[in-house]
C-alpha cells in the first residue's frame, strides 16, 4: 500500500496544520466535512456504506513512531509504540487508511484491550468510553511518492483515562466517488 509506506518515509512531507488556519491548507470543499468532523468516523462510514463496512488490519506491532508522531505524543524518539494500520472498507472499496500509535504507557488498565481489537474498529471503542477526550484536529495534504497524487488526512490525539494515543486518518479517492 503506497500510503502506508509514504507516511513512514523520512523524506515524506507531513506538515500538519491546525484547523484554526484553514487558509493554510486550502482543502477542497469535497473533503472539508470529512476533515473537520469531530464525531465517530466509523459511525459515519457505516451509515454511508449502508452497513457494507469492515475493518481490515494491514499491520500491527511494536515499532518506532515517526518523529512527528513521537513529538505529538511527547515520546522519546527511540521509544517503541504499538502501531496499528488498517483500511476502513465500505462497499468493497478502501475508503480510509488509518494509522494509530499507542505508547506502551497507555496500554495499562482497561486500555490493555487496545492490543486486542483485531478487525473491530477503534472508533467503536473510543466513542463508547466515558473517559475519552479528543484533542484538536490537525490536517495535511499528503503528496504520495508518485508525485502526482495528493490525499487529505487528519490526525488527533485521543485520551482514555488521560492516557494518549494518536490517530491519523487518510481519506482515499474512492470515498469521493460514493453516492
Amino acid at each position: 500500500m503506497p500510503i502506508a509506506r509514504a507516511l513512514t518515509q523520512p523524506n515524506f512531507d507531513t506538515r500538519w496544520s491546525s484547523l484554526r488556519r484553514p487558509s493554510m491548507t486550502q482543502a477542497p470543499q469535497a473533503w472539508r466535512s470529512w476533515l473537520t468532523d469531530s464525531g465517530s468516523l466509523t459511525k459515519r462510514l457505516i451509515e454511508l456504506s449502508k452497513g457494507d463496512f469492515r475493518v481490515e488490519v494491514v499491520s500491527q506491532g511494536w515499532q518506532r513512531p515517526t518523529r512527528s508522531e513521537a513529538k505529538a505524543l511527547r515520546m522519546n524518539s527511540r521509544e517503541n509504540a504499538l502501531i496499528r494500520e488498517v483500511q476502513l472498507i465500505g462497499q468493497g472499496q478502501p475508503w480510509v487508511y488509518a494509522r494509530t500509535i499507542v505508547p506502551a504507557t497507555t496500554l495499562t488498565g482497561r486500555q490493555r484491550t487496545l492490543k486486542l481489537l483485531g478487525n473491530r474498529s477503534l472508533g467503536s471503542m473510543l466513542f463508547t468510553d466515558p473517559t475519552m477526550r479528543r484533542g484538536p484536529l490537525q490536517i495535511s495534504r499528503l503528496r504520495l511518492q508518485d508525485k502526482r497524487t495528493d490525499v487529505w488526512a487528519r490526525r488527533s490525539l485521543f485520551y482514555l483515562s488521560d492516557k494518549p494515543l494518536l490517530v491519523c486518518e487518510v481519506f482515499l479517492p474512492a470515498l469521493q466517488q460514493v453516492k
